[in-house]
């Protein structure tokens, strides 16, 4: 797995890409990035799926900000990102990803 960021020098938003390797989703047919940017809705970011099975998806944060995160494989299985920033508890008792823009 790993997390890319781009701050743009035009205005004050970060491009973040995140991709999963197949087997870090557990040969998934779908997965999709949920967090505080998306209300946690699992159609919002729905990673592009490689032709090695991996997963991409970019998105648009503002920076300055910090957000909590997760994985949501097949609309079933939750994981988390090693490389993320950090981590801190969820409400629903798992620990969420976080990354700082």
């Amino acid at each position: 797995m790993s997390i890319k960021k781009q701050v743009l020098k035009s205005k004050p938003i970060c491009k973040v890409s995140f991709k999963v390797s197949k087997e870090q989703s557990g040969n998934a047919a779908e997965v999709a990035v949920l967090g505080d940017f998306n209300e946690w809705n699992p159609t919002a970011d729905v990673m592009s799926k490689l032709k090695d099975g991996s997963f991409s998806h970019t998105i648009e944060l503002a920076t300055g900000s910090s957000y909590s995160f997760r994985y949501l494989a097949d609309g079933a299985v939750w994981f988390d990102e090693p490389e993320a920033d950090g981590h801190e508890a969820g409400e629903f008792g798992a620990n969420n990803n976080v990354i700082n823009t």
